[in-house]
């Protein structure tokens, strides 16, 4: 490939992301490191005892090789570009152009109240997951918030556990309303 057919490549690769859908995630994820923030602030002194099997490292790692599998399924199948823009996909102008054109659609066709309703949990996991994202940042340093958490009792361990049920949590929420969205006009 020579470098006009790279640059054009790139070209259409290029997401355009949606301000207002911006807004809202990461006023999500900055609600979530000052709530985080709080919990550290208020810690206790006291060290809480650790309790034996609340690691959960063994379901984490299967699902982490779950997700590894899915993953290069779809590189396979795709390419890495196009997988590359599967990530922000949630955060673009198509997806708030597919939201806003169902959301007009319920007065024409009552039907499709039916799928917002539907789509609704995927829409608040969507929002809720970029908080508690950033509640794990600044809470997951007061070793009372990590010493039982399921990657506990480390930081590092927490972080890892709480980012991949967030990352699978968002990935599922995504194809969901992709499926139930109607197509952008």
């Amino acid at each position: 490939m020579n470098t006009y057919d790279t640059e054009r490549v790139a070209d259409g690769l290029r997401m355009q992301f949606s301000r207002p859908l911006v807004a809202i995630a990461t006023t999500s994820l900055a609600a979530g490191i000052v709530f985080g923030g709080t919990i550290f602030l208020n810690r206790s002194p006291e060290l809480a005892p650790h309790t034996d099997g609340t690691s959960a490292w063994l379901p984490h790692l299967v699902l982490f090789a779950l997700a590894a599998v899915v993953c290069t399924v779809i590189l396979r199948r795709r390419g890495a570009e196009a997988a590359i823009l599967l990530l922000p996909a949630p955060l673009g102008i198509t997806a708030a152009r597919r939201l806003a054109n169902t959301l007009s659609a319920i007065p024409r066709r009552p039907s499709v109240l039916l799928r917002v309703l539907l789509a609704v949990p995927a829409l608040v996991v969507l929002v809720y997951c970029p908080f508690r994202i950033g509640v794990q940042i600044l809470a997951g340093l007061d070793p009372n918030f990590t010493v039982n958490a399921w990657g506990g009792p480390t930081y590092l361990g927490a972080m890892a556990c709480h980012y991949l049920d967030a990352a699978l949590l968002m990935a599922a929420s995504a194809y969901l309303l992709n499926r139930l969205l109607l197509p952008a006009e």
